[in-house]
């Protein structure tokens, strides 16, 4: 049904112009849609993994910050607007559609009882995934995705996690019966695949699941959300990293004002590195999320150190960097109040429906 893009690859003016000739075609496509299997063509043309948008996407990593700042919020103000129109287009349709098998039926009983229709809601951690995502999209930052099944040396090595590290333990790590191999237990193995196979400057998250073997309690379990972040370039300092957190928390949590504190923390794979804690928002005294401490701790992170930065062929004496991870999972108990992290794995329909 839909011809190939007239101007992927062709030399625009510039962006604007080229966003506003994916939403004129987008609505020439979407009055062109007759029926649910060619709205599902034209949503994977424009908003899949390999779609007009990330094609867009993937040009914005050339511009400038303030060009990024510009043009990041247009191409997800279009995401927005084409997702809402796709949904909207596939209500009448399934509309039209019932409309028309009603119409053929004879002889029923308009006073007949009509059960509840329900419908589905996004699952709150997709929801935050996305918001987190479209921040950074926003800042310049691409997406990226990686396995969950790691090497030793992709999940420890190559981020200068010593033999004899305690996070090598069977306490904490699901090894495989495979020589080797580990279930990820942390999304900090994106940073190795990242160094590894794209240029610099490099700036990625790479939101998803890892994997450690805890008991589970109301702020742990052994599978949990996690978004790892990264930005190397040349004079990268740590003010750079204390500025990227916090207009990302602002902007999460809709607020100019955040009662957070940094203190120093360890990590193999930063030097200096740092613990980023907010304020517990269910109580004043302590509780049980925060551990009767009244902070929960949000980011550690700090510079990429120089042993990663070489490990994985970077030169440390041209290229420095900031690294960050932060539990997606603990992110949206805080931004949606929910105090107990197993409420969303738990299949509760009365909590989902809240979202």
């Amino acid at each position: 049904m839909f011809e190939e893009n007239a101007f992927l690859g062709v030399d625009m003016p510039d962006l604007k112009d080229k966003i506003q000739n994916l939403k004129n075609e987008f609505e020439v496509d979407l009055k062109n849609v007759s029926n649910l299997r060619e709205l599902d063509d034209l949503k994977i043309k424009y908003l899949g993994k390999k779609s007009l948008v990330t094609d867009l996407l993937g040009q914005i990593k050339n511009f400038s910050v303030e060009e990024k700042k510009e043009f990041g919020p247009l191409i997800n103000q279009f995401k927005i607007e084409a997702d809402n129109s796709i949904e909207e287009a596939k209500a009448q349709i399934i509309f039209k559609q019932t409309q028309s098998e009603n119409f053929k039926k004879q002889n029923f009983d308009v006073s007949a009882y009509q059960p509840n229709i329900t419908t589905g809601t996004l699952h709150p951690l997709t929801q935050i995934v996305r918001e987190v995502e479209d921040i950074f999209i926003s800042m310049g930052y691409e997406v990226i995705d990686g396995p969950e099944v790691e090497s030793e040396e992709y999940n420890f090595e190559a981020l200068n996690v010593p033999k004899d590290h305690p996070a090598r333990d069977m306490q904490d790590t699901f090894w495989l019966d495979i020589p080797g191999m580990v279930l990820r237990t942390q999304t900090s193995s994106m940073q190795v695949h990242a160094m590894r196979n794209k240029s610099l400057p490099l700036a990625v998250i790479s939101p998803g699941k890892v994997f450690r073997q805890e008991s589970t309690d109301a702020t742990h379990d052994y599978v949990f959300m996690q978004c790892e972040g990264m930005l190397i370039d040349e004079n990268v300092n740590i003010s750079n990293l204390f500025a990227t957190l916090q207009t990302f928390l602002k902007t999460l949590f809709k607020t100019d004002s955040l009662d957070i504190r940094i203190r120093p923390g360890f990590f193999p794979f930063v030097e200096p590195g740092f613990e980023i804690d907010m304020r517990c928002p269910f109580c004043k005294n302590g509780c049980s999320v925060c551990k009767r401490s009244t902070w929960i701790e949000l980011f550690p992170g700090g510079m990429i150190h120089p042993n990663v930065l070489r490990i994985n062929g970077i030169d440390p004496e041209k290229y420095s960097g900031f690294a960050f991870g932060f539990g997606l999972t603990r992110l949206a108990m805080l931004k949606y109040n929910i105090d107990d992290i197993r409420l969303f794995y738990g299949g509760n329909i009365k909590f989902l429906n809240q979202f």
